[in-house]
């Protein structure tokens, strides 16, 4: 079981232009500065939004075939989704969020349970924490035992301490579901610890040989370090690379 994507897009400032494949139980982390086209990817992969040119496969099903004029909706490809800011239903209980997605009701005092918010069950979502909300839009995503799970920057509006524990949550969960799980974020630490697979974006390109570079070699001298990075890539794409470079050298 494996998703495969080859994809490009228009945008704004700059042409997006990526493929990566990810398997089953396997966090792939998109790391990049904001408005690398992280997100895109995640929308387009979800069915939000159509790529310009490519193909989207899962397990061999075609989900997107621009070529073929294949577009599989958004509910056909059954996947989990959670968003940077809570996507909850107000006028619901915490135990009615998860419930209106699951795929089986029985899931849903398990869900809680896992991610600590049972107590709350009976709680509306203003009444309740950001991380607490979180928890329950993650729980949300699994109710529906998604063949895909993504993760759209779920931490980054929290404190640190409650990100850290979602982080070591989802740490754990990626181990026990069977599915690939594609993780957006721009921080470092956050990608080198939960990714099994750690991809950096820079302006719609994922910068594969820096990557593997840094991680066997390390930091590679400054006058060699943009002779393969820049190869392709605008010129104002370097001051972007040195952020995450410099990033890196303090996780090395």
């Amino acid at each position: 079981m494996a998703l495969n994507i080859s994809i490009k897009k228009k945008l704004l400032h700059f042409d997006l232009d990526v493929s990566f494949s990810c398997r089953k139980s396997r966090l792939l982390a998109l790391v990049g500065p904001s408005g690398a086209g992280k997100t895109t990817i995640i929308r387009i992969l979800a069915g939000l939004d159509r790529p310009d040119e490519g193909r989207i496969t899962y397990n061999g099903e075609v989900w997107v075939d621009t070529d073929k004029k294949i577009f599989l909706p958004p509910q056909e490809r059954h996947l989990g989704y959670v968003f940077q800011e809570y996507t909850l239903f107000p006028h619901l209980t915490v135990a009615g969020n998860v419930a209106i997605s699951a795929d089986d009701k029985e899931d849903v005092p398990s869900l809680l349970h896992r991610f600590n918010i049972g107590h709350l069950k009976n709680r509306k979502p203003d009444k309740i924490s950001g991380g607490e909300r979180q928890r329950c839009a993650i729980c949300q995503a699994i109710a529906r035992r998604p063949r895909l799970l993504l993760l759209d920057e779920p931490f980054s509006a929290l404190d640190a301490l409650t990100r850290q524990k979602l982080r070591e949550e989802v740490q754990k969960l990626k181990r026990e579901l069977s599915i690939p799980v594609i993780h957006v974020t721009h921080d470092i630490s956050e990608a080198l610890y939960l990714g099994d697979d750690v991809l950096p974006m820079v302006n719609g390109r994922i910068v594969r040989k820096w990557m593997v570079q840094f991680m066997l070699k390390g930091r590679p001298r400054a006058q060699e370090r943009f002779t393969e990075d820049l190869n392709g890539f605008d010129p104002r794409d370097r001051n972007e690379l040195s952020v995450l470079y410099d990033s890196l050298e303090v996780m090395h």
